[in-house]
């Protein structure tokens, strides 16, 4: 059994005094969703996610050894120039994983990084930032340690993905991840994702992921906060066991390619995901108007048409349409058509399955 011990390196074997990595690495969204956490950025319940490809950070790490290691020294630019306001948490991060990188006060780094997908879109970026960092971190470290083991490698990457942003460690890897213990999947681990080692039907092959922008703004609640108020929610116990429940359900939606169980689990997770924000103390509520106009507008649609289209939502406003590779048509011309109008600005983006993190 895994412990975060396992992640804490023995000596090193080589040296470097300078150069550079550059890593890609995807944003995903939540099938099963993951809502309160414990220390250490330890999961309350498992996640299941489909990994983008599209919309993802792009980051590049240039290092360059100092002549005295006593303190994190680094330059932090964003799309080509300085941004102080993402400092403090690249900080904390960095404290928080030193004792599994004791490497780190070595060296002077510059990070810098830029999205594909606008800031501020409302698209999470710290999943797909905080993956492509860890990923640059593992390459230097491999570095100093030759023998590393590829599979070591992006468990470990994952490991502190997870450290900067809980859902980051489902950004490394690729198609379907697991966070989380969950009996009937081997290999799932609360301290990093896995991707899900059973039979995918053909039905989800290059699944399609339409990304409806309602809402660009700034969240009204971080969602630490958010996860944070399920320590005393009078319904958190029995949503754990529901995440296990659905996440179980997936297993054989996955292996039979049933899209109408699919659905079901899905879009009852999202609206459960919001359930236990409205019903928190305090309570608040991230969709807008626009949310429930365009979840009445699909289930109008799929009833008439009998197309496999669903929802999903995350901490947020946006509505992520999900579905298979052969609707994509029909699905644009629905989303073109009909709810367009309810997005900000007319604005969405096109994804869909993706292979996760790649070295550039």
């Amino acid at each position: 059994m895994f412990t975060a011990n396992d992640f804490i390196p023995k000596k090193y074997t080589s040296d470097i005094t300078k150069g550079n990595f550059e890593w890609s690495a995807p944003s995903n969204i939540a099938l099963v969703k993951y809502w309160g956490k414990k220390d250490n950025q330890i999961p309350a319940n498992p996640s299941v996610s489909f990994t983008l490809n599209n919309c993802k950070t792009i980051t590049k790490l240039a290092f360059d050894k100092k002549d005295f290691s006593d303190n994190f020294t680094f330059d932090l630019l964003f799309e080509g120039k300085p941004k102080e306001d993402f400092k403090p948490k690249i900080q904390k991060f960095l404290e928080r994983v030193f004792i599994y990188l004791p490497f780190l006060k070595d060296y002077h780094f510059t990070i810098d990084t830029q999205n594909t997908f606008p800031h501020s879109s409302g698209i999470a970026s710290s999943a797909s930032g905080m993956a492509a960092l860890a990923m640059n971190f593992m390459s230097l470290e491999k570095v100093l340690n030759p023998e590393m083991t590829e599979e070591y490698f992006y468990q470990k990457a994952s490991f502190l993905a997870r450290l900067g942003s809980g859902s980051a460690c489902r950004s490394v890897k690729g198609n379907v991840v697991v966070w989380g213990n969950q009996a009937n999947i081997k290999g799932s681990s609360d301290l990093f994702g896995v991707e899900f080692p059973n039979a995918i039907h053909k039905n989800f092959n290059n699944y399609q992921d339409t990304i409806l922008l309602v809402d660009k703004g700034e969240k009204q609640v971080s969602s630490t906060v958010g996860h944070d108020l399920m320590h005393n929610h009078p319904y958190a116990e029995r949503r754990f066991a529901q995440a296990h429940e659905n996440l179980d359900k997936l297993i054989t939606v996955f292996e039979n390619g049933n899209l109408d169980e699919f659905i079901k689990v899905v879009e009852s997770e999202a609206l459960t995901l919001h359930a236990m924000m409205m019903t928190s103390m305090p309570y608040f509520i991230l969709m807008k108007p626009n949310t429930l106009q365009i979840i009445n507008a699909i289930w109008k649609f799929r009833n008439e048409t009998q197309i496999p289209v669903c929802f999903t939502l995350d901490a947020g406003a946006n509505v992520h349409v999900l579905y298979p590779e052969n609707v994509t048509e029909k699905v644009l011309q629905f989303i073109q058509d009909e709810l367009v109008v309810f997005c900000q600005n007319g604005q969405y983006l096109c994804d869909k399955i993706g292979d996760g993190a790649i070295a550039l």
